[in-house]
């Protein structure tokens, strides 16, 4: 007699091979509207369910996790990102979390460059001259930027997607330089041509363009504080597709209002989808909907890494994915 299957809810829409394929393994309930889970809504399925399968939109914190049933051993995050689940207490309650690791590297570092040459070279501008009808044809002094060679990119997280951006810029020509928690390995640092700055604010003083690409933890909130962003050259840009909580972002539109930054591009917001109505009156500012991670193959390869982690753990393993706190 076959044993009986996990039960696992899907707190959101996902693609249609993921969500057909966790059908064929497990006794899965799928979301029908693509919209946020109630704080009601995830406490029920909780309580209900062997798996949860939440996304960056669903805040698991300490509150939440107490509603949870017994039944609850694994949280399969649909993301790489797991600053949403309070990791320690879930722990704590003997209930597993697992995440989706390196799948959206190269998709966020193309992002990354997509936001860098779109602030340097105003292409929002160009963008809406266009769509209003109101191009008069080429000028010589219309429209200029700055080239993106030979400037100096600050990287803030040198992990896979710092690397990667890295490895992106260069070919850019860029000049590499990063601040992390822990200076890379020589033979990764040298292959990178990357200048390592202990100091961030050392860093950040001088660099033209500074991309955020750190994890959002308790060491990391507002680290972009607002006496860090004063140290930022007026003719410097940021860029941010990692956490909207590592930038302070009142300090940074006061910078930007106040022509002390020249620009920035940001797919991340420190309070989640309410984006600062006075970032969106800028000029200097490319704002996205958190698009960072958006390919149609990123998402397939996230679902098939959930699904691998949930049957990974119905087998009676670890998941290869899981999650301890010592990693945040």
């Amino acid at each position: 007699m076959p044993a009986p299957r996990l039960s696992v809810v899907v707190t959101r829409r996902l693609p249609e091979t993921v969500e057909t394929r966790m059908k064929e393994l497990f006794d899965v309930q799928l979301r029908d509207p693509d919209t946020r889970m109630s704080r009601e809504e995830l406490a029920a399925a909780m309580r209900g369910a062997d798996v949860l399968v939440p996304c960056v939109t669903d805040q698991i914190d300490a509150n939440l996790l107490a509603q949870a049933g017994d039944k609850l051993k694994l949280i399969a995050n649909y993301g790489a990102g797991v600053d949403h689940i309070d990791v320690a207490t879930a722990r704590q309650r003997g209930i597993l979390v697992s995440n989706t690791p390196g799948v959206v590297t190269d998709d966020t570092a193309d992002m990354t460059l997509a936001l860098i040459l779109s602030v340097t070279r105003k292409i929002p501008e160009g963008l809406a001259e266009m769509q209003a009808g109101q191009w008069q044809g080429w000028s010589p002094m219309a429209h200029l930027g700055g080239r993106i060679g030979g400037r100096r990119l600050g990287i803030l997280g040198m992990g896979r997607i710092g690397q990667a951006v890295a490895r992106r810029a260069a070919a850019f020509g860029m000049q590499i330089h990063y601040h992390n928690r822990k200076r890379l390995r020589p033979e990764i640092e040298q292959a990178l041509d990357a200048t390592y700055w202990e100091s961030l604010d050392q860093m950040v003083s001088r660099m033209d363009v500074i991309s955020i690409n750190c994890p959002h933890t308790p060491s990391t909130f507002h680290l972009m504080n607002a006496r860090r962003l004063k140290l930022l050259k007026p003719t410097s840009v940021i860029v941010n597709t990692s956490r909207g909580e590592v930038i302070d972002e009142n300090a940074l539109t006061r910078g930007l209002r106040a022509g002390e930054i020249a620009g920035a591009g940001l797919d991340v917001f420190e309070h989640g989808h309410e984006v600062n109505p006075r970032l969106r009156e800028l000029p200097n500012v490319v704002l996205l909907p958190h698009m960072g991670s958006a390919t149609v193959e990123g998402r397939a390869e996230m679902g098939e890494k959930v699904i691998i982690n949930i049957k990974t753990f119905a087998d009676g393993h670890r998941p290869p994915d899981q999650v301890v706190p010592g990693m945040l």
